[in-house]
């Protein structure tokens, strides 16, 4: 089963928070903290992420498969959060499982296959020379050198295990199946519980023109934007990421 951490007590309603590529439960702590004054909020870890098993196969009905699991082990159906690669398998989940998924929201990405390429990021990190961290620090300094962008480094960083000179991220599976990761599966189906795709105002991962395939498969969805943000919106506006969540779970629609 995935490894998570579970933020808050038992008797509230249940949220599953799910990452995106290169990431893990981590990134979501401050977050999953402060939600679980509400929620019981489930942080996974992710396949071939953070301290989950490994596997060769990295699709998205199999992470929509894991996260099944870790719903029926803890109580269905849970409210579910999911980012970037995170919300494709979020999408995934509800549109196989959707008897598990209560609201979801999606975060900056559409159920659409996208033309840009992440294994830039695998090659830099591959760089990085392991046996030369000592601190985190350090990580950056190496990253610096082909990431401007300090937000993505103090991400990737999340990913190290210095202790023992290693990534927590099974790089060759990733790389191996990046072009699943960038596509979306076809579906039939449909999830008709309230959805919310949450987006950055200056990011183009869910684009207008995205809208008639989520209004096809997500038939109760809603759209919102956090202003100033990009893809990383819950790195950049936290508290505004945060609210916009909480108002979309407790809020009662027509």
């Amino acid at each position: 089963m995935l490894h998570r951490v579970i933020h808050g007590q038992a008797n509230n309603p249940p949220l599953l928070i799910v990452h995106g590529l290169f990431g893990s439960g981590r990134n979501w702590s401050v977050i999953a903290k402060r939600l679980s004054d509400m929620r019981q909020v489930f942080a996974v870890d992710l396949r071939n992420h953070g301290q989950s098993p490994w596997s060769d196969h990295h699709r998205y009905i199999d992470m929509a498969e894991d996260l099944a699991e870790v719903i029926t082990a803890h109580g269905a159906p849970m409210d579910v959060l999911g980012h970037s690669m995170g919300g494709k398998a979020a999408m995934t989940l509800a549109l196989t499982r959707p008897e598990l998924v209560r609201r979801l929201i999606v975060a900056d990405i559409a159920p659409v296959a996208y033309g840009h390429d992440q294994t830039q990021h695998i090659k830099t990190m591959r760089a990085v020379d392991l046996t030369q961290i000592k601190k985190r620090a350090d990580a950056t300094a190496q990253l610096a050198r082909d990431i401007d962008d300090p937000i993505l480094q103090s991400f990737f960083t999340q990913s190290l295990d210095i202790a023992n000179g290693r990534w927590r991220l099974n790089l060759d599976a990733l790389e191996r199946h990046m072009p699943e990761i960038l596509e979306f599966p076809e579906f039939n189906t449909t999830f008709s519980n309230l959805t919310l795709f949450l987006s950055g105002a200056n990011s183009n991962y869910v684009a207008q023109t995205h809208r008639p395939i989520i209004k096809r498969l997500f038939h109760n969805s809603k759209f919102a934007k956090i202003p100033n943000t990009g893809h990383w919106l819950h790195a950049e506006a936290p508290r505004q990421f945060e609210a916009s969540v909480r108002a979309f779970l407790t809020m009662t629609f027509a």
